[in-house]
């Protein structure tokens, strides 16, 4: 009974109020957030070529209108709760939510992935990962989702953290992805640069030193390139602000506050 309560409460916490967006929410309550939505995701297991095959938490928008695509990229952590509770949150929206899990085939059998691996052992595992091969496996998972009978044939990326440094890096190898959202994570080195298409919007929290030393170069050559690199530091936020919307003194509730509305009409304008 407590937990159907729980549920339900926070269901009335994250609807539209006042025609405002609602957000997504903090890590504790990624459970009862899915739980709570109508909204339910499947698991398929996606050929990423070179004998991988990709597991990956889909989820549909509501209805049978079409729609653009939306690749979630996960934390260093692997594709937790958390990180599936934000492809929901895309569902929700009016996307298709594809997160892969980056971890399959990572754990003792060989086949399995986060689920399967224990919680101290993912970040090691997920660092050691190539950048080659997380490229690969995004545009698989692109690929398997432009070709659903509901898409309509263009897609964005977005990731957090190690996700977010992954989707930036994939931005400079793909000529397909239309736009690519990048929650506090690192840029490519500079020279790299060059090979990006695509527009790239950053999301950063004001009190993220480690990951903001970088932007300003990147920014700079970015504008001399003539690309577009839209940026966004949230004052006094720390790293990962959006899982973590209770710290930092309110600031990370109020950089999630500014940062979702942004990240959802980027994705609209350029996925239409």
């Amino acid at each position: 009974m407590k937990k159907t309560i729980f549920t339900l409460l926070v269901a009335l916490c994250f609807l539209s109020v006042s025609g405002m967006e609602s957000l997504p929410v903090s890590d504790s309550q990624a459970v009862a957030y899915m739980d709570s939505s109508p909204l339910k995701g499947t698991w398929v297991t996606i050929d990423a070529g070179e004998n991988d095959m990709l597991d990956a938490w889909v989820v549909m928008p509501k209805g049978n209108a079409k729609a653009p695509v939306v690749i979630v990229v996960h934390e260093i952590f692997g594709l937790t709760d958390w990180a599936r509770s934000v492809t929901v949150k895309f569902a929700d929206e009016g996307f298709i939510a594809v997160a892969p899990d980056f971890l399959t085939g990572k754990a003792s059998d060989g086949k399995g992935g986060t689920r399967m691996i224990p919680e101290d052992q993912r970040r090691g595992i997920n660092s050691s990962l190539s950048l080659d091969d997380v490229s690969r496996r995004i545009e698989a998972a692109a690929t398997w989702a432009t070709n659903q009978k509901r898409s309509m044939g263009k897609y964005a990326v977005v990731g957090y953290c190690w996700g977010g440094g992954a989707t930036f890096n994939h931005a400079t190898r793909s000529s397909k992805v239309a736009a690519s959202v990048v929650y506090y994570g690192a840029a490519p080195a500079i020279e790299k640069l060059s090979t990006i298409n695509a527009p790239i919007l950053g999301l950063y929290g004001g009190a993220d030193n480690r990951i903001n030393v970088g932007i300003a170069a990147t920014e700079t050559e970015m504008k001399r390139l003539n690309k577009r690199y839209d940026v966004h530091v949230y004052d006094g936020a720390s790293h990962a602000f959006l899982k973590n919307q209770s710290g930092q003194e309110g600031a990370n509730l109020k950089a999630t506050e500014k940062a979702w509305p942004t990240n959802l009409a980027f994705l609209r304008e350029l996925l239409k």
